[in-house]
C-alpha cells in the first residue's frame, strides 16, 4: 500500500495517506454530521460540520497513533519499518523486517489494539466525567466529539483482535501457534487459513444483509470481507514465496546468460533483432564493448510504437552506476527485502567487481514454477 501524499516523518517513519482516505474520510464526516443533526437539531449547521469534521480528523490522529504504537514496538526490536499508510480500511504499517521470535511477534501485534482500547476508555472516561450517562446524548459538541472518538477506538481495538490474519487479532494467533509449534512458516499458514475463513463469513453475512434485509451497511461489510480475504491469501503466497528461497542465494537465482546490445540501436532494431528472435530474458547495453546499462521488456512496452524508430536503446536503459550491487552469495530472500526497502525491481549481482548478472522479481516465480513442476514430477515417479 503506496502513499499518495506525504505527510511527514515520526521518528524516521514516513507518514502518507493513500488516496481512498480522502473518501472515507468524507463519508465519516457526512455520516456523523446527518446523526448530529437528527439528534441535536438545535445545532447550527456550522456547529454540527465542525464537529463532524473535527471528528473525522482525529480519529485518523488516533489511527496513527495506533500503527506507531506497532511501528516503534517494530523499532525497539530492532526491526526496520519503512513507512505508514493511511487509507480507506485503517492504516498499515510497513514493517520491512519479520520478527526473529513469536514473543516479538506477539508484541508487536498486541500493542496497537491495546493503545486504541486505552485512548477509547480514556476518552469515554472523560465524557462521563463531563455528566453524560449512558443511552443519552451528549448536549455540547465537545462531549459528543470525545464520545464519537471513545466508541470509534474501542470498536477498532475489537475489530483489530478478531483473530483473521492479517488483522491484529491474526497476529497475535500466529505468534501464539508460533510460540507452541516453534513453526513460524506454519503458524503464518494456519493464521492465513483463519483469516480466510472470517473473510468468507464477512462476505457471506454482509450479503445475507444486503439481498435479505435491503441492507446497504451488509456491502460495506462484504468489501471489508473481500478485502480481508485478498490480504490472507497475499500473506498466505507470501509464506510459500519465502518458504521456496529458503536455502537459495542470489547467485541461484539470478539471470547470468545476458545479451550483450549496443545502445545506439533505435528500439524498433532492437525488438526486431533482439526481442522477437531470442529467448534472454536480460540485455546488457554497450558502448564501445563497454557494459553501460540494463534494458527489459517492459522498459520497451513503456514506449509507444510510434516513437521506436526515434528512440535509442541507451536513452530508454538503467544506467549501471545507478543499479544497486549485491554478491551473488547473498540470501535470496535478503535480496527481496532490499528491493522492497529500495523500491526497485532489478539488481545488479557483482563479484570481484565484475558483473555477473542481474536478480529481478521476475525470476521468483518463474523459479518457484520451475521448482514446484520438478517436485511434482519426483511425486509423480515415486508413486
Amino acid at each position: 500500500m503506496q502513499s499518495h501524499i506525504k505527510l511527514g516523518r515520526i521518528a524516521g517513519i514516513e507518514i502518507g495517506l493513500h488516496y481512498s482516505w480522502l473518501v472515507i474520510a468524507i463519508l465519516i464526516a457526512y455520516s456523523l454530521a446527518a446523526h448530529f443533526h437528527m439528534v441535536r437539531p438545535e445545532w447550527s449547521s456550522v456547529v454540527t460540520w465542525a464537529a463532524s469534521i473535527i471528528t473525522s480528523v482525529l480519529f485518523f490522529v488516533f489511527l496513527l497513533s495506533h500503527e506507531l504504537a506497532h511501528s516503534l514496538v517494530a523499532k525497539s526490536h530492532g526491526l526496520r519499518v519503512r513507512a505508514i499508510t493511511l487509507f480507506a480500511l485503517g492504516g498499515v504499517s510497513q514493517i520491512e523486517t519479520e520478527a526473529s521470535d513469536a514473543k516479538t511477534e506477539f508484541w508487536i501485534a498486541i500493542v496497537g489494539p491495546l493503545t486504541s482500547l486505552v485512548i477509547g476508555l480514556v476518552l469515554l472516561g472523560i465524557v462521563r466525567a463531563l455528566g453524560w450517562r449512558t443511552g443519552s446524548e451528549p448536549a455540547g459538541p465537545v462531549a459528543a466529539i470525545l464520545l464519537w472518538l471513545g466508541y470509534i477506538n474501542v470498536a477498532l481495538a475489537v475489530f483489530n483482535m478478531i483473530p483473521g490474519f492479517p488483522l491484529d487479532g491474526g497476529r497475535v494467533l500466529r505468534a501464539i501457534v508460533w510460540w507452541v509449534t516453534k513453526e513460524p512458516e506454519r503458524s503464518t499458514k494456519i493464521a492465513a487459513q483463519v483469516g480466510q475463513v472470517i473473510a468468507f463469513l464477512f462476505i457471506l453475512y454482509g450479503l445475507f444483509l444486503f439481498l435479505g434485509r435491503a441492507n446497504f451497511s451488509g456491502l460495506w461489510l462484504a468489501f471489508i470481507g473481500w478485502f480481508l480475504l485478498e490480504a490472507a491469501r497475499s500473506s498466505y503466497m507470501q509464506v510459500g514465496i519465502v518458504s521456496g528461497l529458503r536455502h537459495q542465494s542470489v547467485g541461484d537465482l539470478m539471470e547470468s546468460d545476458c545479451t550483450r546490445v549496443e545502445g545506439y540501436l533505435s528500439l524498433r532494431d532492437f525488438v526486431e533483432r533482439y526481442l522477437l528472435h531470442s529467448t534472454a530474458r536480460c540485455f546488457i547495453v554497450t558502448q564501445s564493448e563497454n557494459m553501460i546499462g540494463l534494458v527489459n521488456t517492459n522498459d520497451v512496452k513503456k514506449i509507444s510504437r510510434d516513437l521506436w524508430d526515434q528512440t535509442s536503446v541507451q536513452s530508454i536503459m538503467h544506467p549501471l552506476n545507478q543499479l544497486r550491487e549485491v554478491p551473488p552469495e547473498m540470501p535470496a530472500v535478503r535480496a527481496l527485502e532490499l528491493m522492497s526497502h529500495e523500491n526497485v525491481n532489478q539488481l545488479a549481482v557483482v563479484s570481484e567487481g565484475k558483473l555477473q548478472g542481474i536478480f529481478s522479481r521476475a525470476q521468483i516465480p518463474r523459479f518457484l514454477q520451475i521448482r514446484s513442476g520438478l517436485g511434482e514430477n519426483h511425486q509423480d515417479k515415486a508413486a
